[in-house]
């Protein structure tokens, strides 16, 4: 079985999830405000899709399609949210998808937890390229994605159809070579 990485930050660990975390994932993830701008979390979240939920993350990693991490507060282990990454590894690119619990909104959390992530994708995993989407009435997730240094590629018009509606997506992305001019030029 090969073993899920986990990865720290300043203020952050991002570690594989765990069974026991499943109370707290349907209690985040279930809010409203969380479910409504994404879109593969249901609201109401339903009793043991969470455990589902976890429980596809090791088989997936081992095939190859997808590495899941838990964030965590360092300083006190509290599960604050989750970021991934959908691996296509025939054309060595990944789709980058996160959420926060709304009691750690505007924490910057989920940026340092995003820079974290894409440092695995392109340094370990050596990716050739990350990208993600949000719906455009979510600008909020742009703008993590903004900060992490990802460029703004578009927008997919009536792309998603979620709770009922056509929604638009923006699309951003970052390759490896503008991964590593910006960390050239961080230095």
């Amino acid at each position: 079985m090969a073993e899920r990485p986990t990865l720290h930050t300043e203020r952050l660990t991002l570690r594989p999830f765990t069974l026991a975390d499943a109370p707290e994932v349907q209690r985040l993830a279930g809010a409203w405000d969380i479910a409504s701008p994404t879109l593969n979390i249901p609201h109401p979240y339903p009793d043991g899709a969470a455990e589902a939920w976890i429980e596809t993350h090791q088989p997936r990693f081992e095939a190859g399609e997808l590495v899941n991490f838990a964030i965590t507060r360092r300083s006190d282990g509290q599960l604050l949210g989750a970021i991934g990454l959908h691996l296509n590894t025939r054309h060595h690119h990944a789709e980058m998808g996160y959420w926060m619990g709304v009691p750690y909104w505007g924490q910057g959390y989920i940026t340092e937890a995003a820079q974290a992530v894409l440092r695995y994708a392109f340094e370990t995993l050596t990716l050739n390229r990350v990208y993600a989407s949000h719906l455009t009435r979510n600008p909020a997730s742009g703008r993590v994605m903004q900060k992490i240094g990802m460029q703004f590629e578009g927008i997919l018009r009536q792309h998603v159809y979620h709770w009922d509606q056509y929604e638009d997506l923006a699309h951003y992305g970052i390759t490896r070579a503008n991964y590593e001019a910006q960390s050239v030029g961080a230095r």
